[in-house]
């Protein structure tokens, strides 16, 4: 595992990608450490050849996570459909002559997954998988790195990344109170489990 900024580690992947070939990179890392933001970087710099497939597409659906009596812990590993997640990315990776792949999103102003609205065609060379478990070793989950060439865990100072946190979910309607208590109860309990996956990491973002 190397520590690289992440200017360079953009760079040096963006250097690396052979034409018709596909590459399969994680970005792993706690709630509001800047995942989004990385891969917003890569998509920027490889216009037409990198496409993000976010974990986050895979969150239950609020409907069964009331039926299952998780509402109140969306976010950490037993909320998402970890088996779907793997096997979309086994078949990103055997990425088959012709075949566009659908990935679904999830969309933040109505919390809710909706499938089928990432499209990621064969000639894609670089596909970038970003979400808080990528690294991590229980159940279905421990399947994921086996479908990745690389894994990056961004690492940033902790009290910035909560106030991010703060931030994003006051925007999308808590209010500031709610928003703090829903951080520091549910977010950061799922920090810590990521926080431990860090060491199977590649590369460590700073």
């Amino acid at each position: 595992m190397e520590t690289l900024d992440i200017e360079h580690a953009v760079t040096r992947l963006v250097a690396s990608l052979v034409p018709g070939q596909r590459t399969m990179l994680g970005l792993a890392g706690a709630p509001g450490a800047g995942k989004s933001t990385v891969a917003a970087q890569l998509l920027a710099a490889l216009p037409g050849r990198a496409v993000v497939v976010p974990m986050d597409g895979f969150h239950l659906a609020n409907a069964e996570l009331a039926r299952l009596g998780y509402a109140d812990r969306k976010g950490a590993p037993h909320t998402f459909d970890s088996a779907g997640y793997v096997a979309l990315l086994a078949r990103l990776r055997r990425r088959a002559a012709g075949e566009v792949v659908y990935a679904p999103a999830f969309r933040r102003e109505i919390e809710e997954p909706v499938a089928g609205a990432i499209a990621v065609p064969p000639e894609i060379e670089l596909v970038i998988t970003e979400g808080n478990y990528l690294l991590l070793g229980d159940g279905h989950w421990a399947g994921v790195r086996a479908q990745l060439d690389a894994v990056w865990y961004i690492d940033i100072d902790d009290a910035l990344r909560r106030d991010r946190l703060v931030a994003r979910h006051v925007h999308y309607g808590r209010t500031p109170d709610q928003a703090r208590a829903w951080v520091m109860r549910s977010d950061e309990a799922n920090a810590v489990l990521v926080a431990a996956t860090r060491a199977r990491a590649d590369v460590v973002l700073t």
